[in-house]
């Protein structure tokens, strides 16, 4: 189980092969996406319309359509997907899922859980998209087996 949502997951994985085409020259449909990264299509289909949406990915219509990465948007952090997905919720929120727990009235994990929160956020905003395309591209990182 991973520290983000199914459809966060998929996200992720979406973008990061659009950003790896898009290197390339390359504009990608959703089947492909979706058979590469091993995605449900009709799905992914929705999250691609929302991550195009908020500009995290752009996309075009007609026979040479697809979607794509400008090179921009290869600088932006990998939170903008997690903002875009899930919100702001695996920024702020409580590791028990408690909505009144804070500084001044802690659940019993908060102290430990907002060191933990407080680096991922920190990977997710200092990392960006286009960061792992040289490794995706030689291979010796992977988006499926």
């Amino acid at each position: 189980m991973g520290v983000f949502s199914k459809t966060c997951e998929y996200a992720m994985r979406a973008v990061f092969y659009i950003a790896q085409s898009s290197h390339e020259g390359r504009k990608v449909g959703i089947k492909e996406i979706a058979e590469k990264v091993k995605l449900p299509e009709p799905f992914l289909g929705k999250i691609l319309q929302n991550l195009s949406r908020v500009g995290v990915i752009q996309s075009s219509k007609g026979p040479n359509g697809g979607f794509y990465i400008d090179p921009a948007g290869l600088k932006k952090p990998i939170a903008d997907i997690v903002l875009a997905v899930d919100g702001e919720q695996i920024f702020i929120g409580c590791g028990m899922g408690l909505d009144y727990c804070s500084e001044k009235n802690p659940c019993p994990l908060h102290n430990d859980f907002k060191k933990v929160r407080n680096h991922l956020s920190a990977m997710l905003k200092n990392t960006t998209i286009g960061q792992f395309n040289l490794e995706l591209i030689k291979g010796s990182l992977t988006l499926s087996k």
